[in-house]
């Protein structure tokens, strides 16, 4: 069952509208509004004219596209980046560069991907003590992998 999720372009960004490249992709382009060039080692906030209203219990998580990963060491610093059902503010994509060459973007570049997701239902419990597992607390390279 399809989802409606409503949308607004900000003037004279209609051109911008995000768009799927094949019928199957799980993802949404998202393309840049503005010219920037992003130096090695730091970030920016790229607009992308694109204004959501998100159904309740849905959320838009906006990723890396693999090309400008695997290909100019771009990435979304927050990946995925979270854009909640009330934020009714533009969508930015915060990207970095952990190349060693500044990155030009244009405007209408695709810059990252959005993909809607479903959230489900939780209720958090506070409880006084967590069941035990065999994995226990151990995490961050505990399982001696390097």
């Amino acid at each position: 069952m399809a989802i409606e999720v409503k949308f607004t372009m900000a003037p004279g960004c209609e051109d911008l509208t995000p768009a799927k490249a094949h019928p199957d992709d799980a993802a949404f382009d998202l393309r840049s509004r503005v010219d920037l060039i992003l130096e090695p080692g730091k970030a920016a906030i790229v607009p992308t004219g694109l204004f959501l209203e998100l159904p309740v219990g849905y959320e838009a998580q906006v990723r890396p596209r693999s090309g400008l990963a695997a290909k100019h060491y771009i990435t979304v610093l927050n990946s995925p980046g979270t854009v909640d059902a009330g934020y009714r503010g533009e969508v930015g994509s915060i990207l970095f560069n952990a190349g060693e060459q500044p990155f030009e973007i244009h405007r209408g570049d695709r810059i990252s991907q959005m993909v809607i997701a479903a959230l489900p239902d939780v209720t958090m419990t506070l409880v006084d003590k967590l069941s035990d597992t065999q994995r226990g607390a151990g995490g961050f390279g505990s399982t001696g992998k390097k």
